[in-house]
């Protein structure tokens, strides 16, 4: 666990705040990247296992309303979280409001990429083309990360795969309960 730690610089961690372009910079991560990666990351892997599940139990129409439904609902419950848990004043992390907005709508886009797939009919290849749609929502994820973020690609690529590998093995497991 440590070695995954150990490609976050110190720059991620303190951010530090400097004169002109560098305040620019953190506010910018504080106030709109950071709430979106949250939101993301949450909502593309918070749904993939009942999205799998479902699809796995019940087919694919029933994925892609359990993946909406998800989605929405971890969209609401993160923009809430997000917005009621600083009002920004302390922190400088901005307006809880389009915190919360930020979070939730990528909360809601994170959980909402990969149940589209489900849209058709034939579940084995609604499946394929959904863990194709996780693969590149994961990339993006660590891309984000790597950039704004200064964590190194490498790391977070194996961060974020072992995240939507763990949760992706539960709802494996429970469709085929």
């Amino acid at each position: 666990m440590a070695c995954i730690i150990d490609g976050v610089s110190e720059t991620a961690v303190h951010l530090p705040a400097a004169a002109g372009r560098d305040a620019a910079h953190r506010r910018l991560v504080l106030q709109r990247i950071q709430p979106g990666l949250v939101g993301l990351i949450d909502g593309t892997i918070s749904t993939l296992a009942p999205i799998f599940a479902a699809a796995y139990l019940a087919g694919s129409r029933a994925a892609l309303l359990v993946g909406l439904a998800s989605a929405l609902g971890a969209a609401i419950s993160m923009g809430l979280s997000e917005g009621l848990s600083d009002d920004g004043s302390v922190t400088g992390r901005g307006s809880s409001l389009s915190r919360g907005v930020i979070t939730g709508g990528a909360t809601f886009l994170g959980g909402t990429f990969h149940a589209l797939p489900f849209l058709i009919g034939d579940v084995t290849t609604a499946l394929v083309v959904a863990y194709v749609v996780v693969a590149c929502e994961l990339v993006a994820i660590a891309l984000v990360r790597k950039h704004f973020m200064d964590v190194a690609l490498r790391v977070s690529l194996v961060q974020v795969t072992l995240g939507g590998v763990l949760v992706s093995v539960v709802g494996v497991l429970v469709g085929h309960a």
